[in-house]
C-alpha cells in the first residue's frame, strides 16, 4: 500500500512539472513599460483586445482620429514613410499602432474605412479605438497633450513614439510627415536589430 501510494505521488509529480513545461508562465512587463496600464480597446475589425496585447515587437505609436483634416494624415504619412525605409525582414517585425483620440466617433467601421483609404496594410497596422474614460490616461503615459474644442476638433501633440517590445519608450519625433526625423529612423532601426522575444 505504502508503495502504491509512493508510485501515485511520483506519478503526481512528473505531470506537475510535465504541465510546468507545457505553459510557462509570461514574463512580468517592466515598471516603465506603457503597457502597465490596463486598458481595453477595440481593433478596426472590430476584435476586443487589451493594450497590452500589443506586447511582442517594436511598435511605433501615436494617438489621432479619423476625421482630422489636418495633422492627423501626416502622422500616418510618417508611419508609411518609416514603412518605405524598411527591408521587408525589418518591415515584418514593426507594428505601427494608431489609438484614437475620439471613440465616440472612431467605431470599427470608421477606423477600417480610414485604413481601406490610406491602403494600411493589417499585419502592421492597427487602429484602436479606447474607452472613452481610458483616453486621458493613454495621452497621459505616451506624454500626449490634446484638448477637445467646441466645433468636435482637438488640439493634440503631432508625435511618433517608439516602443520597444515590451512597451518602453525609445525614442519620440515630433517631425510629423514624409520628411523623416533621421535620428528617429535609426532608433526604429536599432530596435528592430534587437533579439525578438520568445
Amino acid at each position: 500500500m505504502k508503495r502504491l501510494f509512493a508510485l501515485l505521488l511520483g506519478a503526481l509529480a512528473i505531470a506537475s512539472i510535465g504541465g510546468a513545461q507545457a505553459a510557462p508562465a509570461t514574463a512580468a512587463l517592466p515598471s516603465d513599460s506603457v503597457y502597465q496600464l490596463s486598458a481595453p480597446m477595440v481593433d478596426q475589425s472590430g476584435h476586443s483586445l487589451a493594450w497590452r496585447d500589443q506586447r511582442g515587437r517594436p511598435r511605433v505609436v501615436s494617438m489621432f482620429y479619423t476625421s482630422c483634416p489636418y495633422m492627423c494624415p501626416l502622422i500616418v504619412d510618417s508611419g508609411k514613410a518609416i514603412e518605405h525605409t524598411l527591408t521587408p525582414k525589418e518591415k515584418a517585425r514593426l507594428g505601427i499602432t494608431l489609438i484614437s483620440l475620439d471613440p465616440k466617433r472612431d467605431s470599427p467601421k470608421a477606423l477600417a474605412a480610414l485604413a481601406a483609404k490610406r491602403k494600411l496594410d493589417a499585419a502592421t497596422w492597427t487602429l484602436l479605438r479606447p474607452a472613452d474614460r481610458d483616453v486621458r490616461a493613454i495621452a497621459g503615459v505616451l506624454n500626449i497633450r490634446y484638448r477637445a474644442l467646441a466645433d468636435g476638433e482637438f488640439n493634440h501633440s503631432s508625435v511618433l513614439i517608439l516602443l520597444d517590445a515590451d512597451g518602453r519608450i525609445l525614442a519620440r519625433s515630433e517631425q510629423v510627415g514624409t520628411r523623416l526625423d533621421p535620428a528617429f529612423v535609426a532608433a526604429v532601426r536599432r530596435a528592430l536589430a534587437a533579439p525578438a522575444k520568445t
